[in-house]
């Protein structure tokens, strides 16, 4: 079985999303460890509670290079047995940049989930720039992590329609129903080797 590494910043409602799926035995992977970046993310508690290890490298006061901290990083994924041969990373509200180091030494095992229809909107306040262009649907991306922002094989997508009256807060609302429904499908398909990635493109068997 596939080990799990989820990283966090915040309140880690994505992480929580995956880590009920797995108990509810929706997903065959075993969640190994949980880090963040913030001794304060409130995802923390939440993965204690569910009985997942974690472990904290704060970022704030941190010395060294991006790739410095990404090795400290890889090292304790390598530690709970999350790694590049039998081991899955998915960012959940992860607030940082990861090095190209770390995409390399894990190439197609890193995964993330981004607030609107990739490629459109990369980048921060995604919900914000949909509203800003006028658009009528927005939604949200699961993709495999590369050395661009955002840039990487898409896996799945989500759509939720911009209504008139739809503020940042309301869209983003939408939006992460939806980010709670297809993370864990995404992360299930890879755990039962359903993905194959073809360039820019996934193929989904």
């Amino acid at each position: 079985m596939l080990n799990l590494g989820i990283l966090i910043s915040g309140r880690g409602s994505n992480m929580e999303s995956i880590l009920k799926s797995i108990k509810t035995k929706k997903i065959p992977i075993n969640p190994a460890i949980v880090i963040s970046n913030k001794i304060d993310a409130k995802g923390l508690a939440i993965a204690k509670k569910m009985g997942v290890n974690v472990e904290v490298i704060e970022s704030k006061n941190f010395k060294g290079t991006r790739s410095e901290f990404d090795e400290k990083i890889m090292e304790i994924l390598v530690k709970y047995g999350v790694t590049p041969r039998n081991g899955l990373v998915c960012l959940a509200g992860f607030m940082r940049i990861i090095s190209p180091e770390f995409v390399k030494k894990y190439k197609n095992k890193i995964i993330n989930i981004h607030p609107a229809l990739l490629p459109a909107f990369p980048g921060l306040n995604s919900q914000k720039q949909a509203l800003d262009y006028g658009a009528k649907y927005s939604g949200c991306t699961v993709h495999f992590v590369d050395a661009g922002m955002d840039t990487g094989a898409i896996i799945i997508q989500s759509i939720v329609e911009i209504k008139n009256k739809d503020t940042e807060k309301s869209l983003s609302k939408k939006i992460l129903k939806e980010e709670h429904r297809i993370y864990p499908q995404a992360v299930s398909l890879f755990a039962r080797k359903k993905i194959k990635v073809l360039g820019r493109k996934t193929i989904i068997s």
